[in-house]
């Protein structure tokens, strides 16, 4: 009866390339949200790629910036 109620465990661990993907995923999904809510209050929103980093190991990885256009400025 001495045994708290909740013990702790461990994650097993997790690589880095695998950490690595899912801080994508997420911040992937918190941008389409953000795009989401500026659509609907009217903006235009395009994620153009403004650059392309390397590692010099075949491995490359596109960079965006966001283009965002009022809809009276499409008029």
């Amino acid at each position: 009866m001495n045994q708290p109620a909740f013990q702790r465990i461990d994650l097993p661990p997790t690589r880095e390339e695998d950490r690595a993907i899912q801080r994508i995923a997420e911040a992937t999904h918190r941008v389409n949200e953000a795009v989401q809510r500026a659509v609907e209050l009217g903006l235009s929103v395009e994620l153009v790629r403004v650059s392309r980093c390397h590692n010099g190991g075949g491995s490359y990885g596109d960079q965006v910036v966001p283009t965002i256009r009022d809809k009276t400025n499409d008029q």
